[in-house]
């Protein structure tokens, strides 16, 4: 079993050992590319292309940024356009509830005046049937004293 196992592990070495190899002729690969694709600047000339990379990025993220703010600024506007139309809504009907109110104030107040005008001719007919009363009492009287007792108590 060791044996398997030291077979094992010199094969592992063995195929570690060709990786590395490989890996070797594979950066020789790219280092003879680089030398032939390669451009070489000056250090004031790298220093300016990395500054205006830099200010690449630094455009983008703030395009980006002025996307973002945007969206959020049509969202904004969106939601105040909405609450425009909600306080109009509300202020319709708020129009039509003050209306309504004030016809059924008018309403009551006519009804009020009906009522009274009733009262008072209730009252000239209970005054009327009040002297009625007294004159028929008055009546009663005078026939009893004058006739005898015919409409009196029995």
């Amino acid at each position: 079993m060791e044996e398997a196992e030291k077979g094992k592990g010199n094969q592992r070495w063995s195929a570690a050992i060709a990786n590395l190899s490989d890996l070797s002729n594979n950066l020789t690969s790219i280092e003879k590319l680089l030398i032939k694709k390669a451009v070489y600047v000056d250090a004031n000339t790298f220093n300016k292309a990395s500054l205006i990379s830099e200010q690449a990025r630094s455009i983008k993220v703030l395009e980006q940024r002025v996307e973002r703010l945007e969206r959020e600024l049509d969202a904004a506007i969106s939601a105040a356009a909405h609450a425009r139309i909600e306080k109009r809504e509300a202020e319709a009907g708020q129009k039509a509830a003050e209306l309504r109110a004030e016809e059924m104030t008018k309403e009551l107040e006519n009804t009020t005046k009906v009522f009274e005008v009733h009262m008072e001719e209730l009252r000239a007919k209970q005054g009327e049937i009040s002297k009625r009363d007294k004159e028929i009492t008055l009546l009663k009287t005078v026939i009893q004293t004058l006739g005898g007792n015919e409409f009196g108590s029995p």
